[in-house]
């Protein structure tokens, strides 16, 4: 377990061998990366799933975890959440090539008993696992001191409707230098005023967690008033304690700090999905307000919050969809949170919030994304949404080009996003914003540059694209009289499609005499001779 006087997992996968020899032959291998080896049953993950809270354990663990009613402690401290389950297909992929490259054995999912002996073992051990109500119904069963009439209690564990349904995983890598970093890092919904209105309201029932790590022996004050409140069963309260807490987190950070609880943050969560609208959007705009500082941002989302803005960002009121894309946008500026907000489902409903009517609700949902997609699984997952084709056609109707323009700077940077632009006739689309953006901001056409320049990159095809759309004369204008980054960029673009032509003699003699050794004719093959097909294209 973790930290705080909780006991840790100790279990090791080497802890399976059976024998002398083969613990020998094991010590002898590479021992695996942490992050592939599962907290939980301590052995090389096979079937890697992702957890609202952003964890990765084996599947079988969860299951079992479920099966026995525990949340467990990790090392961190923190407590996942095991409501639902996402394949986690990258860190799979990767187990994969790190045990051919290494020659271990593929793991196997590990039996079920193996999982659950170790999680009973630790249940034993620590008296602060929660035992589920299953379990303490099964074994008075065994030995009941009165007889049951009737069940009066759910066993089951109750479905949350606002999870998303699974998709794959990706990989957290570097971001792109290609391209330029939006200047804003505060949702634009901060600066929004408190709601004025008032309105009863009845939440939906969570039964707290009964947990020593929310005692309340150490918490402030201020942080008790509101909990009570928000606990009330009297709107009336749990509206004056979202609005309190919006004002109190507003301005200050020690507030933010303070009162970003994991008891507080629990308590929280039902009213995010409020029907009643001053409830939630004051609500999610204590959250957004909470989500500003670096340190709970992690901790928000391991709350399972993100679930629960999609669902707000879908279907919420105006101001309550501002707010939710204002916390999604904050909470995507933790590299972190990149990986387990695109599993959990938040590019869709971010990108459809791109055409919202609500001017703040675009500017956050873009930037969002834009923080989203500096992630190359994320990019992946917008391609295959299709956003491509969405986001050029914003940009040819000037609908938030600006915004736009900075995710398609990060798609072009990965050869997936790269491939469907070129496909989409984004080099002409791009050239021809361009031309007529002399009216436009500085940084609409600082972007285009910046979009163009990433296609370029390793690509054959961009040459021709760009004699269609007479880039050359559009660029040299931008080396002329763009700003300081835009014309590097632009010079860059020429220099690159100067030197290919330059070099056209030399690389035909290259090709020749490649032809010649190989017997083949020159006039079947001539290299720089345009084919008649409809794909081809003049390099």
């Amino acid at each position: 377990m973790g930290g705080n006087g909780k006991h840790r997992w100790k279990i090791s996968f080497h802890h399976r061998s059976s024998s002398t020899s083969n613990s020998k032959h094991k010590h002898n291998q590479p021992q695996p990366p942490k992050e592939f080896i599962c907290p939980i049953s301590g052995t090389l993950m096979s079937d890697p799933v992702v957890v609202p809270s952003g964890q990765t354990f084996e599947r079988v663990s969860v299951q079992v975890c479920r099966e026995l009613g525990i949340v467990p402690a990790l090392e961190d401290g923190s407590r996942p959440d095991f409501s639902a389950v996402f394949p986690n297909r990258a860190i799979k992929s990767t187990i994969v090539s790190w045990c051919d490259s290494t020659g271990t054995e593929q793991p196997k999912p590990p039996d079920y008993e193996f999982v659950a002996n170790i999680v009973r073992t630790q249940m034993k051990s620590d008296p602060e696992i929660r035992v589920s109500e299953r379990e303490l119904l099964q074994g008075v069963a065994e030995n009941p001191p009165v007889i049951f009439s009737h069940a009066a209690t759910e066993l089951g564990h109750r479905v949350n409707h606002f999870y998303s349904s699974s998709s794959e995983e990706s990989v957290i890598v570097a971001p792109s230098p290609l391209t330029p970093l939006p200047l804003a890092t505060r949702p634009a919904c901060f600066s929004s005023s408190l709601s004025s209105s008032s309105s009863s309201e009845t939440t939906e029932a969570e039964t707290l967690t009964q947990n020593p790590s929310f005692s309340s022996s150490s918490s402030s004050p201020e942080e008790e008033e509101i909990y009570s409140r928000i606990r009330s069963t009297d709107i009336y309260d749990q509206e004056q304690a979202v609005i309190s807490l919006r004002r109190m987190t507003r301005n200050k950070e020690e507030a933010r700090i303070s009162l970003c609880t994991p008891r507080l943050l629990l308590a929280l969560r039902p009213l995010i999905t409020s029907r009643y609208c001053v409830v939630q959007t004051n609500a999610i705009a204590s959250l957004v307000n909470l989500s500003l500082e670096k340190q709970n941002k992690v901790t928000i989302v391991r709350s399972g919050f993100v679930p629960l803005l999609i669902d707000a960002l879908k279907a919420g009121s105006s101001e309550a969809q501002e707010h939710a894309a204002g916390a999604l946008f904050s909470l995507a500026l933790e590299d972190d949170n990149k990986m387990a907000m695109g599993v959990m489902g938040a590019l869709q409903p971010l990108l459809h919030a791109l055409r919202s009517d609500s001017e703040p609700t675009r500017q956050d949902s873009g930037l969002a994304l834009y923080h989203l997609s500096l992630i190359h699984g994320n990019r992946v997952k917008l391609v295959k949404l299709g956003a491509v084709t969405t986001m050029l056609s914003m940009v040819k109707s000037a609908e938030s080009a600006s915004r736009v323009l900075l995710i398609l700077c990060n798609l072009a940077s990965c050869d997936e996003g790269r491939s469907a632009m070129l496909d989409a006739n984004a080099v002409a689309i791009l050239v021809g914003k361009l031309r007529e953006c002399e009216s436009d901001s500085e940084a609409t056409r600082e972007s285009c540059v910046a979009a163009l320049f990433a296609l370029s990159h390793r690509s054959l095809r961009f040459k021709g694209l760009a004699k269609e759309a007479r880039a050359m004369e559009v660029l040299k204008e931008v080396e002329e009289k763009g700003s300081e980054r835009a014309r590097e960029k632009a010079k860059r673009i020429l220099q690159m499609m100067k030197g290919r032509e330059e070099g056209d003699d030399e690389d035909v003699g290259h090709w020749t005499s490649v032809l010649d050794s190989g017997g083949l004719s020159r006039t079947r093959c001539r290299v720089g001779v345009r084919s008649n097909g409809p794909n081809s294209t003049n390099f």
